[in-house]
């Protein structure tokens, strides 16, 4: 298979997961509007998908998406995960360029490794140790 192929196999994966993730983002903006969760098969699908992209539990999706209440927890709880799990990485990510920067190495590392030490969500994980990997 060509590389770029490949590339653009591997980059359709990464696509296809932001994608579900904004369509969760649009739930969670259609229950703040005072709108219905409309739980479909399809919607219970893109929560199953997400919910499994951020660590959600699949004892706890099942039990969510067996009422109406549950499933509105669940695309609070997805986009919570997402939300703080985003918000402490760019804050690190931020924190250990600026400590790169005085020259505090050490500092710059525990920064990603106080990120690593907490976060869950594993597209943020492999964000913070590949940050970590180039101070190495």
């Amino acid at each position: 298979m060509a590389v770029s192929s490949l590339l653009a196999k591997g980059q359709g994966s990464l696509m296809r997961d932001a994608h579900d993730w904004d369509k969760v983002a649009a739930l969670e903006r259609q229950l703040v509007r005072g709108e219905e969760l409309e739980l479909t098969p399809e919607v219970s699908e893109l929560l199953r998908r997400v919910a499994r992209d951020v660590v959600v539990p699949d004892a706890e999706v099942h039990r969510a998406l067996m009422t109406r209440s549950g499933s509105v927890e669940l695309v609070r709880e997805v986009r919570r995960r997402i939300r703080e799990g985003s918000q402490r990485l760019m804050r690190a990510i931020s924190e250990s360029n600026r400590l790169v920067e005085s020259g505090d190495m050490p500092g710059a590392r525990q920064c990603l490794e106080d990120v690593l030490a907490v976060e869950v969500v594993p597209l943020y994980r492999q964000h913070a140790e590949a940050e970590l990997s180039h101070l190495e």
